[in-house]
C-alpha cells in the first residue's frame, strides 16, 4: 500500500507555511486513513493549497525583491530579526548559482516552494478521493477535483516559467518503481503548455463562478482565477523567451528530443492567447462583481472623504487597489504581511525613531523614478514640456503640485518628483513629499495640525531618512503602494499595528493589460479595441487617452499608430501600472528585455548627505548584472547528477 503522510492547516485555506502539524497518530500515517471520511479530505484538500508559491512574501516570491525595480542592503543585519535564508529572493539577482539555487522551487529549498512535492500532494488527492464515504456530497467532491486540478495545473505553469520545460507529473511514480524508471525527462515546452491548459479546461466547468461565503471559503478557487491564470500562460507562451528563441531553438536532451522547439507560428501563439484573455475578460464580467476599483469603494473612505482633496482621492485609489482587503478588483489575492514592515519608513518624527519596528529595506530605484510617466501620460524622455535634461536639479515646487510635496517656497525639491502622474505619488516616496495614512487624514491644507499628511524627511539625520544608519531606504524612495494606509505607529513610535491587507496575484487591471498585449500582436496596426483596454485603465489613473496624449505631448506623436510603437506603450503602462507588485520580474523575462534593463547600475540619491546639496546627487548604488544565462532558473547540479536525464538550462 503507498504511504503518504498529510497535513493540517492552522487556518484552512487561508495561509501558508513551511511546516504543517502531523494529526495522523503512529503507524497509521495511509492514503486509506486520510481519505476514510469527509473531515480527512477536506484536511489534505488544504494542504494541496498550502504548497502555493508563496506570493507577496519578500522572503519567497522573486518578483519582490528578485528585479531592478528595488534595491536593499546585502547584509542580513539589515534586515531586523532575519537569517541568511531571508535574503534569496534578493541574492537570485546577484549571485544566482547551480551548487545551492536561490529560490529552487523545483526541490523546495532556499526559500522556494518545492512545486514537483506539491503536484505529487495533489495527484494524490486525485488518486484517492473517490474512497471517501458518503459523507462527502458528489457535487462537493466534484469541485474539490476541480480545484486540485487547477492548483496542479497552476504549480506546473510556476515551474515552466522559472525553468522552461519541465517533466510532467500526469501521475504519481508507483512506489515500487524502479531506478531508471524515475530518471524522467524534461517534456517538450508545447506539451508542456498543453497540458497545463487541458487541466485547467477540465477544471473551469466544476469551478464556482464567484465565491459567496467569504468566510469560509476566501481565497478558494474561482472560475475567473482559473481562466485568467490560463490567459497569462498563453501570454507568457507567447512572448519572446518562449516563442521560437534563436537561442533556445536547437537544444536537445540526451534522447534528441528539441524541448523548446514549436511546430507552431508565433502569430498563432498570440491568436490563442487573445482567446483566452478575452474569455476570461467575458467570464469576470458575468460576474457582476468584479470591476475596476475605486477608493469611495474602500471601507476606509468615509474617514479620509472630508478631508482631503479630489487630487488626493485619486491617488489613494492608486495605491490601495493593491493593498485594500479584497477589493472588487482583486481577480486572485493572497494575504500581505511582512512587506508592509519592510517598506514603511522608520519613523516620521525623531520620537518614533529609537523604539521603530519597521525597516525599509526594500527601496525603489533611480530606474522606477523614471519610469512613471510625466503630468502629461507620457514617457518623460520624450515629453515636449518636460525639463528632461534637468530632471536631477532641485527647485521649490509650484502651488500645483501642493498635494503632492511641500510648496513652501523653501523646500527644495527634485525635479523628478514634480509634475508626474498620478501613479508616481501613489508608488513613491521621497523627501518632501506628503504621506497619507500612518494615522493622518486630511490634506496639508486642513485641520488640526496634527493630522494632516506627513512630510517624508529624507536627509541623512532626519527620521524618515539613514537617522541611526541601519533601517533606512538605500536609494532615497520609499514604497508607498507596499503597506496599508491604516497601518500605523503609535504617537511613540513604540509598535507597528499591521492593518490586514491583501496582495493581488491577479488583478483586472493585470488582465485588461494582458488583452492588450496579445490582441495588438494580432493585428497589423493597433485597433479601437487594443487602446480602449488600455485607456481604460489610462482614465482611472487620471490621464488622457493614449492616442491623444501622444499626439499632444509627445515628440514622437504616431507612436501609437503602429503595432511596434503599440506594443512599446502597452509594455510600459503594465510595469508602471502593476509596479512593486512581482510583475516587472517575470514580465522584463518574457520580453526578453531584462538584459537590457538589469545591465544598468543601480542608481539612487545620496543617502549619506545631511544637506540638499550632498543629498541631491545621484550616485551609483551598485552594478547589476544579467546575463542569457539568467532568463530561466538552473538546474540544481545535485539533481541533475542524480538524474542525467534532465537537460540543464543552456549557459548553467
Amino acid at each position: 500500500m503507498k504511504k503518504a503522510y498529510f497535513y493540517l492547516l492552522g487556518l484552512v485555506f487561508c495561509c501558508a507555511c513551511d511546516s504543517y502539524l502531523d494529526v495522523v497518530p503512529d503507524n497509521i500515517a495511509t492514503i486509506d486513513y486520510a481519505f476514510r471520511d469527509r473531515a480527512g479530505a477536506e484536511m489534505y484538500l488544504a494542504t494541496c493549497y498550502s504548497l502555493m508559491p508563496a506570493i507577496g512574501d519578500p522572503r519567497s516570491d522573486p518578483g519582490l525583491m528578485g528585479a531592478d525595480d528595488t534595491w536593499s542592503p546585502s547584509v542580513r543585519d539589515q534586515w531586523i530579526n532575519a537569517s541568511a535564508s531571508d535574503f534569496h529572493c534578493y541574492n537570485i539577482k546577484i549571485n544566482q548559482n547551480t551548487n545551492s539555487p536561490h529560490v529552487n522551487c523545483w526541490e523546495g529549498q532556499n526559500q522556494g516552494r518545492g512545486l514537483f512535492a506539491a503536484i505529487r500532494v495533489c495527484n494524490i488527492f486525485l488518486e484517492n478521493i473517490d474512497k471517501v464515504g458518503p459523507d462527502l456530497k458528489e457535487e462537493e467532491k466534484i469541485r474539490w477535483i476541480a480545484e486540485v486540478k487547477f492548483l496542479k495545473a497552476y504549480y506546473h505553469y510556476y515551474l515552466l516559467k522559472a525553468y522552461g520545460p519541465i517533466p510532467l507529473i500526469k501521475e504519481n511514480k508507483p512506489i515500487d518503481a524502479g531506478v531508471e524508471e524515475v530518471k524522467v525527462y524534461r517534456d517538450r515546452f508545447d506539451d508542456c503548455v498543453d497540458y497545463i491548459v487541458q487541466l485547467i479546461n477540465e477544471a473551469v466547468p466544476d469551478l464556482p463562478l464567484v465565491i459567496f461565503d467569504m468566510t469560509s471559503e476566501l481565497r478558494r478557487i474561482t472560475q475567473p482565477i482559473a481562466l485568467s491564470v490560463k490567459a497569462e500562460l498563453l501570454v507568457t507562451a507567447a512572448s519572446d523567451l518562449f516563442s521560437h528563441n534563436p537561442d533556445y531553438e536547437n537544444i536537445t536532451d540526451n534522447r534528441g528530443v528539441y524541448i523548446f522547439r514549436s511546430t507552431t507560428t508565433k502569430q498563432e501563439r498570440w491568436e490563442r492567447a487573445r482567446i483566452a484573455c478575452k474569455n476570461a475578460i467575458d467570464t469576470v464580467e458575468l460576474t457582476g462583481q468584479i470591476g475596476l476599483y475605486d477608493f469611495s469603494q474602500s471601507p476606509f473612505y468615509s474617514s479620509y472623504a472630508t478631508g482631503i482633496s479630489d487630487t488626493s482621492k485619486l491617488v489613494m485609489t492608486l495605491r490601495t487597489v493593491v493593498t485594500d482587503k479584497w477589493n472588487r478588483e482583486i481577480i486572485w489575492g493572497t494575504r500581505l504581511d511582512q512587506y508592509q514592515s519592510i517598506t514603511m519608513p522608520m519613523a516620521f518624527t525623531t520620537a518614533q525613531v529609537t523604539t521603530s519596528s519597521t525597516n525599509p529595506i526594500i527601496a525603489p530605484t533611480m530606474a522606477m523614478a523614471e519610469l512613471f510617466y510625466s503630468n502629461n501620460g507620457v514617457p518623460i524622455d520624450e515629453d515636449k514640456y518636460y525639463d528632461y535634461d534637468h530632471r536631477l536639479q532641485t527647485d521649490t515646487a509650484a502651488t500645483d503640485q501642493r498635494y503632492y510635496m511641500v510648496t513652501d517656497g523653501v523646500h527644495p525639491i527634485a525635479k523628478i518628483n514634480m509634475n508626474r502622474e498620478p501613479r508616481f505619488y501613489a508608488n513613491m516616496g521621497f523627501d518632501g513629499g506628503y504621506w497619507l495614512g500612518n494615522g493622518r487624514k486630511l490634506d496639508f491644507d486642513r485641520t488640526p495640525a496634527d493630522q494632516v499628511a506627513w512630510i517624508t524627511e529624507m536627509l541623512r539625520g532626519k527620521p524618515s531618512g539613514n537617522y541611526d544608519a541601519l533601517r533606512y531606504s538605500v536609494t532615497g524612495y520609499l514604497l508607498k503602494k507596499g503597506s496599508h494606509i491604516e497601518s500605523a505607529y503609535n504617537t511613540a513610535g513604540t509598535s507597528f499595528t499591521t492593518t490586514q491587507a491583501t496582495f493581488p496575484i491577479m488583478r483586472l487591471a493585470d488582465l485588461y493589460l494582458l488583452y492588450a498585449e496579445a490582441l495588438n500582436e494580432c493585428v497589423s496596426e493597433p485597433t479601437p479595441e487594443v487602446y480602449h483596454y488600455v485607456d481604460v485603465i489610462r482614465e482611472r489613473a487620471g490621464l488622457q487617452g493614449v492616442e491623444l496624449s501622444w499626439r499632444q505631448f509627445s515628440e514622437y506623436p504616431d507612436r501609437p499608430l503602429s503595432q511596434e510603437g503599440m506594443r512599446r506603450i502597452i509594455r510600459q503602462e503594465r510595469l508602471i501600472e502593476l509596479a512593486f507588485e512581482g510583475k516587472r520580474f517575470w514580465d522584463l523575462r518574457r520580453w526578453m528585455t531584462a538584459e537590457v534593463e538589469m545591465n544598468k547600475p543601480v542608481r539612487g540619491w545620496n543617502v549619506m548627505g545631511e544637506v540638499p546639496e550632498d543629498y541631491y546627487n545621484v550616485v551609483t548604488i551598485s552594478p547589476l548584472t544579467f546575463n542569457k544565462r539568467d532568463y530561466l532558473w538552473p538546474i540544481r547540479q545535485g539533481e541533475i547528477l542524480k538524474n542525467p536525464n534532465l537537460k540543464q538550462n543552456p549557459g548553467w
